[in-house]
């Protein structure tokens, strides 16, 4: 099987790692890739659909497997589908899961899926008026993608006046922030659930749980997400079962219902307030850091299960995930989230730890290849990933891994899956 995966992160250079231990998969592309991808396969610059589209029909690959939100968006699926290629990913107008939290939000009433009150508009007075009804903190969304920033909780109904002005003059978010939602704050705990999907039947993975914030103690600004681990001890088995009766399959029977059959993965962040689980948002792609965590668990082989649900076969598959548990945390740059950085070079030290070397290694995302040396480029350089049999030693492991990677300015937080440490001493 040749595979091609688009996207440049994290999160494709984890789904490259998981085809490229699938012994069925010959050959990966990565379009665009970074500078650590070429370990893997082949980079491609082709930034337009239908050209990759082409160049995918040319090379004779049989599976392209899109990461990030943005193509899924544009529809780069249905360019692909109308010249009879295999993709994994949802349509366009099933994407608006994600491209459009107004369409969202609507969706999740018209087929009772739990999620907080809320109020769409372009109208500053009635955004006003509901905010006056409304408890605080208070939610406040621009309706289209802001690259995980256009969320705004408020601590007061003042603050929330003017988030919803700067948004609705287009200060705020431009375009992506002329429509809003406006919705109660609810106070829980958060989680990320995944489901792979075929357009009818759906595979739940284990739920992970990441950590948005810059610094230690969930401090400091949001960011796209310092760290994460999967499974989490938050959730049970009689949890599990009323996300997928309340919220994941009323989702995937929905989406078929109105014509927009959900493939790809669907990725739920959800609130569970009190034992309920609540929507907050869809996502219609892995998270990143998520799926850094989420890949290595996967015992059955990556290629076969993205190929079973891009051509609607995921029922006659038995997908296996390992009892074991993993722990990832981002190493940034200096500047990260407020500024661009100078590009640093990594140094990553050979490791003698020969448990170390098997137990964890290393995703990358912001780096490239300059005179055949990595480079951290920006952003979120890297994901050190830890594996182990309780999620201590998993993040013994990350940490540890950590330690080896040296670059000027590296910053990573010290304390990813705190939450689940508290509860297994408690």
């Amino acid at each position: 099987m040749r595979v091609m995966v688009v996207g440049s992160g994290g999160r494709e250079y984890a789904i490259g790692r998981a085809l490229a231990k699938d012994p069925a998969v010959e050959k990966i592309w990565f379009a665009p890739g970074n500078g650590a991808t070429p370990q893997m396969g082949e980079n491609v610059e082709i930034s337009d659909y239908e050209a990759l589209a082409e160049y995918v029909q040319k090379e004779g690959i049989d599976l392209t497997i899109v990461g990030p939100e943005a193509p899924l968006v544009e529809g780069i699926v249905d360019i692909f589908k109308a010249r009879g290629l295999k993709i994994f990913g949802p349509s366009k107008k099933a994407a608006q899961l994600e491209g459009s939290k107004i369409f969202m939000k609507n969706f999740l009433a018209r087929h009772e899926i739990p999620t907080a009150r809320y109020v769409e508009t372009d109208s500053i007075e009635e955004a006003f008026r509901f905010i006056d009804t409304l408890p605080e903190p208070i939610v406040v969304k621009a309706d289209g993608l802001c690259a995980g920033k256009g969320v705004i909780i408020a601590k007061t109904r003042d603050e929330a006046k003017k988030a919803a002005s700067e948004m609705l003059s287009g200060k705020a978010f431009g375009e992506a922030g002329t429509k809003i939602v406006v919705e109660e704050f609810l106070d829980g705990y958060e989680l990320s659930v995944f489901a792979i999907c075929d357009g009818k039947d759906y595979i739940i993975l284990p739920a992970a749980q990441d950590h948005k914030r810059l610094l230690d103690g969930d401090e400091g600004p949001n960011t796209g997400g310092m760290g994460a681990y999967a499974p989490t001890p938050l959730i049970d088995d009689a949890l599990y079962k009323k996300i997928e009766e309340r919220i994941i399959r009323p989702t995937v029977e929905g989406m078929a219902k109105e014509g927009m059959p959900f493939e790809g993965v669907l990725f739920a962040g959800l609130m569970i307030v009190g034992g309920e689980p609540y929507t907050l948002e869809f996502n219609v792609r892995f998270g990143d850091p998520e799926c850094e965590v989420l890949m290595p668990l996967l015992e059955t082989p990556a290629g076969e299960l993205f190929d079973k649900a891009a051509s609607g076969r995921l029922g006659e598959l038995d997908v296996c995930f390992s009892d074991k548990y993993a722990v990832g945390v981002v190493m940034a740059s200096r500047n990260y989230p407020y500024k661009s950085s100078e590009p640093a070079e990594i140094i990553v030290d050979r490791i003698v730890h020969t448990e170390l070397a098997e137990k964890a290694h290393i995703c990358y995302a912001g780096v490239s290849l300059a005179d055949g040396k990595l480079m951290a480029t920006g952003g979120r350089v890297l994901v050190c990933v830890g594996l182990g049999e309780s999620i201590r030693e998993a993040r013994d492991n990350a940490y540890m891994l950590c330690g080896q990677v040296h670059f000027a300015g590296k910053q990573c937080r010290t304390d990813i899956a705190y939450q689940a440490l508290a509860q297994e001493h408690g």
